[in-house]
């Protein structure tokens, strides 16, 4: 670049530095700034689940619990089955047999899917009337029943997906 341009483009930069003073909004504390900062109230104690709720939940707390049961009875036998296939060849008798013992593994925990499915509806359904007025309060009882489910079927899930990894895919 040859001097004089250089001149010209600083002389260009520079002149913008050269304006008229602004001024600038005071960086003093606004009115708004030293307002009382309002409280919060504390949320309302929880209302806890009217009676025929209860027992709703309690029905599908126990439908869970008979899936868990029917799945820890059939756990033994699909177990013994994958061991027993793990080092079969795809479509061979042991294998196959040990498929069928997860597929019925399967079928057994139905009704703890089944009864989180019910619990997720009945918290849906139960929100929903909160929100209209309808009702008043039992969530938390439905999330409590609904989580404990949830983490039936999660470990049930687990077990399951590790018996399949034993063994060999086609």
């Amino acid at each position: 670049m040859t001097p004089r341009r250089l001149f010209a483009a600083l002389a260009l930069f520079l002149s913008g530095c050269a304006g008229t003073p602004q001024s600038y909004p005071s960086l003093a504390k606004r009115p708004a700034e030293s307002a009382p900062v309002a409280k919060i109230a504390p949320p309302a104690a929880p209302v806890p689940a009217d009676a025929a709720l209860s027992s709703e939940i309690a029905k599908y707390v126990s439908q869970a619990d008979k899936g868990a049961a029917a799945f820890d009875a059939a756990y033994a036998k699909a177990d013994k089955a994958a061991r027993a296939a793990s080092g079969a060849a795809v479509s061979s008798d042991a294998w196959v047999t040990a498929q069928v013992a997860i597929s019925t593994l399967e079928s057994a925990r139905n009704d703890s899917v089944s009864a989180l499915a019910s619990l997720d509806t009945l918290y849906v359904q139960r929100s929903n009337a909160v929100a209209d007025g309808k009702a008043q309060g039992g969530l938390e009882d439905i999330d409590a029943a609904r989580a404990a489910a949830l983490s039936l079927v999660d470990q049930q899930n687990d077990r399951i997906d590790a018996m399949k990894n034993r063994l060999p895919q086609p």
